[in-house]
């Protein structure tokens, strides 16, 4: 993917699904009179539906299908071919699909970029340096040394993260445990999407996420409509309300559980409709000691990875593969994007490895790192939190015979430690 995900992705993926529902929506009691108004005054297509918990207690409101990517009886006939120069996505895009028939002896250069789940069925043989297994648990390690803190017990514990994305496959194994609220505003999504489950684990999974103990708290919310020439308009009116349904809801939680921080997977423009509010809604989470992360919200940039390298070693970072071809200014701080394997939308026991990945990554990531640094000093601010960050970041050196730097990427358990020391 050359593209943000959020671009790419969240324009052409994140807001399908937009099947009719029969769904009815409900009224939860911790809905103030006027937000309530809002929803229900605003509710006009029968393609998005909102669901909120009722009776004052925080729950599943809808358990999304599993996705269905292709037909499985249908074994492809020929390998994709991946072409660096071009900007298309998903050029190797091999997730639930039957390639037995295949030769793939000598495609291993299309092999490692190629996007596959647990769902893909491979032949016998396969090139020699090339093992599906091997990529996607090295895919799992969410890197830079985190697993180090998490034996230390640094997990997020007792600190929410709310993300507002796609339809949910609430009970993947990654994060069912944490997740403690399922509710849908404006959701065109029938069943499961890709994004959701991603970014959920990315956050908050078990084996492959940031803050793996962290409470998670989400609303699947369609960030706008699809107009009769069937092009997509963005109305961010809907992510306005999901961020002041989650206000809403932190006020409920006990003080030593709130929720801290907000991922959106999107990047936000002044020329989107609903931006004034989005914004508005922003600086009220701010209010309530919520901070949210979204692309574009803080100076920081996703890195690529070669798939078959350790991603607790620095050198094996590169520049993101959306824009290794461009200049890199170098004063954005550098977070893992690339070579990453998530939660699949596909079962509660898959997982999908991608291998370009895209902005959309780096947001639960940093909220992740955000949620740790919360557990251990709960009265962290951003502005600490990212001044921290850069000060205990690491030069990356891409090319060691010349020493090339690309910039600062960032080092959790120096920034972590850190964090621990402050009074």
């Amino acid at each position: 993917m050359k593209r943000f995900l959020c671009l790419t992705i969240v324009m052409t993926i994140l807001m399908t699904g937009c099947a009719k529902s029969n769904t009815v929506q409900t009224k939860s009691p911790e809905i103030t009179e006027e937000s309530e108004e809002r929803l229900e005054t605003s509710e006009k297509s029968e393609k998005y539906k909102t669901l909120l918990s009722q009776d004052n207690k925080l729950s599943i409101v809808r358990k999304p299908g599993v996705a269905n990517y292709f037909n499985s009886s249908e074994k492809m006939t020929e390998l994709p071919k991946y072409n660096s120069n071009s900007g298309d996505s998903w050029q190797v895009d091999l997730r639930s699909r039957d390639l037995t028939n295949l030769d793939l002896s000598g495609r291993i250069d299309d092999l490692f970029y190629a996007d596959f789940d647990s769902k893909t069925k491979w032949p016998d043989k396969l090139p020699d340096g090339f093992d599906p297994n091997v990529i996607m648990e090295l895919g799992k390690n969410p890197g830079l040394g985190l697993r180090e803190l998490h034996e230390k017990g640094i997990t997020g514990k007792r600190v929410g993260i709310a993300i507002i994305d796609q339809g949910l496959l609430v009970d993947h194994v990654e994060y069912k445990d944490q997740l403690k609220m399922y509710e849908e505003i404006h959701c065109g999504d029938e069943g499961a999407q890709m994004h959701g489950p991603g970014v959920a684990s990315i956050a908050v999974g078990k084996t492959v996420g940031v803050a793996p103990e962290a409470d998670l708290y989400y609303i699947a919310e369609t960030h706008g409509i699809y107009n009769e020439n069937g092009e997509f308009e963005y109305d961010l009116t809907w992510t306005a309300k999901s961020i002041n349904r989650i206000i809403e809801i932190n006020k409920t939680l006990p003080e030593d559980k709130k929720i801290r921080v907000i991922s959106i997977s999107l990047g936000i423009g002044e020329k989107m409709n609903g931006y004034k509010e989005v914004f508005e809604s922003i600086k009220k989470a701010k209010q309530e000691g919520i901070y949210t992360v979204y692309v574009g919200s803080e100076k920081y940039m996703g890195l690529g990875r070669n798939s078959l390298k350790d991603a607790d070693d620095i050198v094996s970072y590169t520049k993101g593969e959306f824009w290794k071809d461009q200049k890199y200014n170098n004063s954005e701080l550098l977070i893992p994007m690339d070579s990453r394997c998530v939660a699949s939308p596909t079962g509660i026991n898959d997982y999908v490895f991608y291998r370009e990945g895209g902005m959309s990554w780096t947001v639960p990531y940093v909220a992740g790192l955000y949620a740790l640094a919360c557990q251990v000093k709960p009265d962290i601010t951003p502005n600490v939190f990212w001044k921290l960050a850069f000060n205990t970041s690491d030069m990356l050196i891409t090319n060691n015979s010349t020493k090339e730097k690309l910039g600062k990427i960032v080092n959790p358990v120096k920034l972590i430690e850190t964090i621990e020391t402050i009074k």
